[in-house]
């Protein structure tokens, strides 16, 4: 692990492969590690770098709510990317993640080769558009969102059990579908009582920024070619026809539904490697280096 100091926040970060720069960013309630079975592979052909964003994992925790605004989490990676010497770079997020990636693409769209965003519609629109289905299967936004300190004290009191419920409610996913070593690196950041604060910050910046800052971008189309890919069993692909709803924000623009829910990165890495390679290199070879290991 490798440490950067952004102009907000202490990056913790990891560098793999060689070749064109790739970001992936991870999403709630997770860290870097979701990327431990699908960053080796595309580390075949690119330089991967995995970074946990501000307040999740290993990164710093800072205060306030307006250091967890999806623009203040980009600009950590915008600089971090930088720092490393690339310029320009293929980006990839998840969940949070992808939300982050998103804003990254609006606010500095020269640096962003190629944008794949995962499992998510966009902010504004998930908000603004707001159907009972979905505000029961995503309670967690409007939970976690609540004034401090109401959110952190119930969570506390068994973050365990809370976290690995939404790691299990989102695509029917059994926790034993998630790669133990993962597992463990998840629970080591959502037991400290500051990553807590931070998830909570997140969704609160959401509510109380993000909203605003997408409302005031509604009707730029981003001219990036864009991979969205969805679980089929998800909250999302049953409430939303998800790729239509990016369809006026980028261009051009490709989709693919994935087998599982919404942690399909986790339960389904080499089926995500495959969809993230042809995406980012079509002419990759398939082989059987590649391939994931059946037995």
């Amino acid at each position: 692990m490798k440490r950067f100091t952004s102009s907000g926040a202490e990056i913790a970060y990891q560098v793999q492969g060689q070749g064109s720069p790739l970001l992936l960013l991870h999403g709630f309630p997770q860290t870097r590690a979701m990327w431990d079975k699908i960053a080796p592979k595309l580390a075949a052909r690119f330089t991967v770098v995995t970074a946990d964003l501000r307040g999740y994992g290993a990164s710093s925790k800072p205060e306030g709510l307006e250091a967890y605004s999806f623009r203040a989490m980009g600009r950590d990676m915008l600089e971090l990317m930088a720092h490393l010497g690339h310029e320009r770079f293929g980006l990839v997020g998840h969940d949070r993640g992808a939300r982050t990636a998103h804003r990254m693409a609006l606010d500095a769209p020269q640096r962003i080769t190629k944008l794949a965003l995962l499992d998510i519609i966009p902010t504004h629109h998930l908000l603004q558009a707001l159907s009972k289905e979905v505000a029961k299967g995503y309670y967690h936004w409007f939970f976690l969102a609540q004034p401090a300190p109401f959110p952190e004290t119930l969570i506390r009191h068994d973050p365990d059990h809370y976290f690995q419920s939404c790691l299990t409610g989102w695509g029917s996913t059994a926790l034993q579908d998630f790669a133990p070593d993962q597992l463990a690196a998840y629970r080591k950041s959502w037991r400290d009582p500051a990553t807590i604060t931070a998830m909570c910050n997140d969704y609160r910046a959401a509510l109380d920024i993000d909203f605003a800052m997408d409302a005031a971008d509604l009707g730029r189309q981003l001219d990036i070619p864009t991979l969205i890919l969805y679980g089929a069993d998800g909250p999302m692909a049953k409430a939303y026809d998800v790729p239509g709803t990016w369809a006026d924000r980028v261009s051009p623009l490709t989709s693919q539904s994935m087998t599982g829910g919404h942690f399909f990165p986790d339960t389904a890495p080499t089926e995500t490697s495959n969809a993230l390679m042809a995406f980012f290199f079509p002419n990759y070879p398939r082989n059987k280096a590649y391939a994931e290991p059946c037995c």
